[in-house]
């Protein structure tokens, strides 16, 4: 068996480094440079079979992104969705990554014996890929202990890492930890915008229009929605009892309003604007009223789903309106010099607000104006023509018929597929907040039950 050491070319090795500068530089994704940095670390002849890095994210939504590398297989990317709860099952506890931040290392090598009982739960998986040495390290990203990367490289060379091997790896660690900070950095600002933004408005701000005025006048189908008696919830069920249930009936009926075309626009108070833009003409239009509509029902559906569990918890219903209109709006930045915020604006906002205000006084959950109802198709109950405050003529005001408030067996099952959670949102950070802790106490982070070390 041939155990001779591998060589590493630091030339070669200068060019990954090198290329790992011009790629942070130039603005790429995390995901390119982690899997352009692996293949170009084999393709240099280090002898690797497994490289997995994890990075910390400052995301409302995500906790961390994780990346694994296997030799021939490219990189799958994992992320950990954030929902407030902790865990800690034992592999975890058994893992390299939890040994090193409880005991603030920043490095643990362990050969990989096929022979040997497995000191940590990953070896298990290691073995099975033939591996033969395992490096892990922890690295900071600066002061923030909330910021850096937690990393392993796992080799299947007959004689292991190589002490010139090793020090490449750890003389290669400090680049990639420099771009992968930038790249770090991009796309938080990118998760920033696009999360209070939203996806269009975040898009056009990364794009340049950041001065006030900017924007443009679009079509599109509007929905406004809106909570009805949240004064007396809040009072009932005080102030953070209320804002879970707030969070719930946003998770309920405005989650279907940001899919299919459709964008939450901003979160007004209790209720929220969502916008399906389209093109001038009558087949988008239709086409926007339609996936508005589609909405409804999927949100009408949620809504029934949660009251269903408020009512087992002994809860009150969750009782709501939604205006539907289609026009013309003004999308842009306004405010101050200083402070500015992206929006829709103009007569077809005011509209589509007044129309769902209409819902209470007819007592019915969803309205619509002739226009959305003209173009959305289906059957539709005319409920009255009413005067709004600013629009010169009157408007109809019509509710969805039964037909255009059943749910087919396509649109539910597409809503279950979209409501499930992803493999790539389950990979969480070892990293967040371990580092600041005593050796003594066990860091609290959530973990996932493989793929991890």
């Amino acid at each position: 068996m041939n155990t001779r050491p591998a060589d590493v070319s630091n030339i070669l090795l200068d060019r990954v480094s090198s290329w790992l500068k011009t790629a942070a530089l130039g603005g790429e994704s995390l995901e390119y440079i982690i899997a352009g940095f692996c293949e170009r670390l084999a393709a240099a002849g280090l002898p690797l079979v497994r490289v997995h890095l994890s990075f910390s994210m400052l995301h409302p939504l995500y906790d961390a992104l994780g990346f694994t590398w296997m030799r021939g297989q490219g990189v799958t990317v994992e992320g950990f969705r954030a929902d407030g709860e902790n865990s800690e099952p034992s592999r975890f506890l058994l893992s390299p990554y939890y040994y090193l931040l409880s005991n603030s290392l920043d490095h643990l090598r362990r050969r990989i014996d096929p022979a040997a009982p497995s000191e940590f739960p990953i070896f298990d998986d290691l073995k099975a890929l033939g591996a033969t040495d395992y490096l892990a390290f922890v690295q900071s990203f600066g002061e923030s202990p909330g910021q850096g990367m937690v990393g392993s490289w796992s080799t299947d060379a007959p004689g292991g890492f190589s002490d010139n091997v090793v020090d490449a790896l750890l003389k290669i660690q400090n680049s990639l930890a420099v771009a992968a900070k930038m790249a770090v950095l991009g796309k938080l600002a990118d998760n920033m915008l696009l999360t209070y933004l939203g996806g269009n408005a975040g898009r056009r701000v990364l794009s340049g229009q950041i001065r006030r005025g900017d924007g443009d006048t679009i079509r599109a189908a509007l929905v406004m929605a809106d909570m009805r008696q949240s004064t007396v919830l809040a009072e009932k069920e005080g102030r953070q009892a209320y804002i879970d249930t707030l969070n719930d009936f946003f998770d309920a009926i405005a989650t279907p309003f940001n899919r299919n075309g459709g964008e939450i626009l901003s979160f007004i108070g209790d209720g929220f604007l969502a916008v399906y833009p389209c093109g001038r003409h009558r087949e988008p239009s239709q086409v926007a009223a339609q996936s508005a509509m589609s909405a409804v029902r999927h949100a009408t559906m949620r809504m029934n789903e949660l009251n269903a569990r408020r009512n087992r918890a002994g809860l009150a219903d969750i009782r709501y309106g939604i205006g539907l209109h289609v026009g013309n709006v003004m999308f842009g930045n306004v405010g101050l010099k200083d402070r500015l915020t992206f929006s829709a604006f103009g007569s077809a906002v005011n509209e589509v607000q007044r129309l769902q205000g209409l819902t209470k006084k007819y007592a019915k959950s969803i309205v619509a104006s002739q226009t959305f109802a003209t173009y959305c198709g289906g059957e539709w109950v005319t409920l009255g023509e009413e005067k709004l405050r600013g629009v010169r003529q009157k408007l109809t005001v019509l509710l969805p018929g039964q037909t255009n408030l059943q749910l087919d067996q396509a649109e539910a099952l597409d809503g279950q597929d979209r409501d499930g959670r992803s493999e790539a949102e389950q990979v969480m950070l070892l990293y967040r907040d371990a580092r600041s802790r005593k050796p003594d106490q066990r860091p609290r982070i959530p973990m996932l039950s493989r793929g991890l070390n």
